[in-house]
């Protein structure tokens, strides 16, 4: 199974406990695919370059969340459901290719 980063991007209105139910019912959902949720990294706050225009106004701010995935290669078109979620401003699925970043500008 390959691995993956989910990374998302809430509405700063949204308190804490809305915050974990979203994370749970991904983390559910990755569970019920036989797919194994390796980390969550939680990066609060954040200014964005630009302000993401939704139907219940303009956000320059988010909070930020990334969870990486193991998950079966066609697990990326099940998540169709979090494009009608009203809390999320955007998300992404970004598949790690197995880079080793530890050996760039070591000589060898």
């Amino acid at each position: 199974m390959p691995l993956y980063d989910f990374v998302v991007m809430v509405k700063p209105a949204v308190d804490r406990r809305g915050l974990v139910e979203l994370m749970k019912r991904l983390g559910e959902r990755v569970y019920s695919r036989n797919g194994v949720v390796t980390n969550i990294k939680s990066f609060g706050r954040v200014n964005l370059a630009y302000g993401i225009r939704k139907r219940d106004g303009r956000f320059f701010e988010g909070q930020m969340m990334q969870m990486s995935i193991m998950v079966p290669p066609a697990f990326p078109q099940e998540l169709n459901f979090l494009n009608k979620d009203e809390r999320l401003l955007r998300w992404m699925l970004i598949k790690n290719r197995g880079n080793n970043w530890s050996k760039v500008g070591k000589e060898t």
